[in-house]
């Protein structure tokens, strides 16, 4: 598969991170990235809009090859993430994940099904 850069007809499309997260959360998969110069595996729970930017709301499965201490749910920028590629490990939902919460109302494009 060959990557192209896009053209100015292209800018108002998605380009490959976005496709990659909508995948990862349709399928319940991890996505590998840098994120702050390491090595991050997320586990994107939404996909929503703020400001005219596009976040993501994940769990950290690692970061720079270790599990965090504890499981918190991030707000990542999809722009922040460097070269983000879908993982090989399925993911189970997170429990602090609130698919209701007032932050996404009206702005998720795309949110995880639960059981």
């Amino acid at each position: 598969m060959t990557m192209k850069q896009p053209s100015d007809a292209d800018q108002q499309a998605p380009t490959g991170p976005v496709p990659t997260m909508f995948e990862a959360i349709v399928r319940q998969m991890t996505v590998t990235a840098t994120y702050n110069r390491g090595a991050v595996t997320l586990a994107p729970h939404i996909i929503y809009t703020r400001h005219g930017e596009i976040y993501i709301d994940a769990t950290t499965v690692e970061r720079d090859g270790k599990p965090p201490r504890e499981e918190k749910l991030g707000t990542f920028k999809v722009d922040g993430l460097g070269e983000p590629r879908l993982g090989a490990k399925p993911f189970t939902p997170s429990a602090l994940f609130e698919p209701e919460a007032e932050k996404y109302a009206g702005v998720t494009l795309m949110a995880i099904e639960r059981g």
